[in-house]
């Protein structure tokens, strides 16, 4: 399956206050243009269940996943349960180091088009970085950092 990872430094930041914002997922859609809209209920286990509208590329990916919130280690782990990607699964984790905060997104997701996955996935996975880009600045701000991501790129500053 194909992965994408999102790392971003939060300069002088509060670990606690950068994971409230990551982890309020219905206030996403006030603060980016990358989401619709997302509905949040409690499920089992103390997991909550989340609906996603999400835009991508030039249409709406929508889907319904389990998100497993853990505020004292900082991390969201989430699995779809249904929707447009046969597959998506991934994780959320904000850590404190001095006076700044990492955040790191990490996902895996199938498209479920195994003949045309050399074409759409790799365009897939830079729509699904963007967006999650465009999550993080607004939600934190323009002053966050987007660190050299696997395939070398140039580190990109908000």
């Amino acid at each position: 399956m194909p992965a994408v990872r999102v790392e971003t430094l939060v300069p002088v930041a509060d670990a606690d206050f950068v994971f409230s914002r990551i982890s309020d997922f219905p206030r996403y859609a006030d603060h980016t243009h990358a989401v619709r809209e997302i509905r949040v209920e409690q499920g089992a286990d103390g997991a909550v269940v989340s609906d996603w509208s999400v835009n991508f590329r030039n249409g709406v990916m929508r889907w319904q996943e389990s998100d497993r919130i853990d505020p004292i280690a900082r991390t969201v782990e989430f699995d779809q349960l249904k929707g447009d990607f046969v597959g998506f699964s991934g994780s959320w984790r904000v850590d404190q180091v001095g006076a700044d905060v990492t955040l790191r997104f990490d996902a895996e997701f199938d498209l479920g088009m195994p003949s045309l996955a050399p074409i759409i996935d790799p365009i897939a996975a830079h729509a699904l970085r963007d967006n999650i880009e465009a999550i993080i600045r607004g939600l934190l701000g323009e002053h966050v950092v987007f660190l050299a991501d696997d395939e070398s790129e140039p580190a990109k500053v908000g």
